[in-house]
């Protein structure tokens, strides 16, 4: 008795192994490659505390979500803030100014005083910010 064995078919060539070879290094890739710009130099984010006292001494300048300024509590327009400022600074260069803005404040009423302040040659700048809830 001759029994007839199968025609041999050949094996389909398998994808598979080649589709987890990309996809591993699309993972290795993605994990090890930067997606963001990098800065030609190192770029140290500033650092915030919480549950410290502030610095006693020194100025705040505070900033309404209107844009309107008080300096030490007392409301004041912008050249007398910063006039009073000036004198301060010119007295004592290392005088602690404290910017203390409103959390509805437009960034274009705070970062031209910041640079303000920064002009009148103030050595230490602090700007406080407060957690939302409080």
């Amino acid at each position: 008795m001759q029994l007839k064995r199968p025609a041999r078919r050949s094996q389909p060539e398998t994808i598979i192994a080649l589709i987890d070879v990309v996809f591993f290094l699309l993972v290795f890739f993605m994990l090890v490659g930067r997606m963001d710009a990098t800065s030609p130099f190192d770029v140290l984010p500033a650092q915030s505390t919480t549950g410290t006292d502030m610095p006693a001494g020194g100025v705040t300048v505070s900033v309404s979500a209107e844009g309107l300024l008080a300096l030490d509590g007392t409301a004041s327009d912008r050249d007398g803030a910063l006039e009073t400022l000036r004198d301060r600074v010119a007295k004592q260069p290392d005088l602690l100014v404290r910017v203390n803005a409103h959390r509805d404040a437009q960034l274009h009423n705070l970062l031209p005083l910041v640079a303000d302040i920064d002009a009148l040659g103030a050595r230490n700048v602090m700007l406080v910010v407060t957690p939302a809830g409080q």
